[in-house]
């Protein structure tokens, strides 16, 4: 006997095509709301790191009655000739970009800068900065923070 209803064995090639096109655009919209929060996590971590940062600016003024010359470099440790810690390790960009660093001439102020990822970011500077720090442009110092004395 011969059956007259034949039987899908699968599915068709349309049916495989659409699928596949949800699946990518599901994809798609995923890996950008990934990339968003990275991003925005990062800037929350370079955030974090000035804050660190200038607590350990406002002890050495404590012991030094004025702010250091230069910031020290990201990954090592701060400590001053007398053996003070300021901070145990220095923290660097996580994208390894240089947090810049601005001082008044007498060591009265400063400003540390960083560049932030997000361009919606509440906290982004919108005028330019000073001295050494680029701030026009792509890839540039979009984020401060200062003494509270700077000007």
């Amino acid at each position: 006997m011969i059956n007259k209803f034949k039987q899908n064995q699968g599915f068709t090639l349309m049916e495989l095509l659409v699928v596949i096109a949800i699946l990518g655009i599901l994809a798609t919209i995923g890996l950008g709301s990934f990339r968003s929060s990275q991003m925005k996590g990062r800037d929350a971590q370079r955030k974090s790191d000035l804050t660190q940062i200038q607590k350990a600016m406002e002890m050495y003024y404590n012991d030094y009655s004025g702010y250091p010359d230069s910031l020290p470099a990201g990954g090592g440790s701060w400590q001053d000739a007398k053996g003070t810690l300021y901070m145990k390790e220095v923290p660097k960009d996580p994208k390894d970009f240089d947090y810049c660093y601005e001082v008044a001439a007498d060591n009265t102020w400063y400003r540390v800068y960083a560049k932030l990822e997000n361009s919606q970011d509440p906290g982004i500077i919108k005028t330019g900065c000073d001295a050494g720090c680029t701030c026009e442009g792509d890839n540039t110092y979009n984020y401060k923070i200062t003494s509270s004395n700077a000007p």
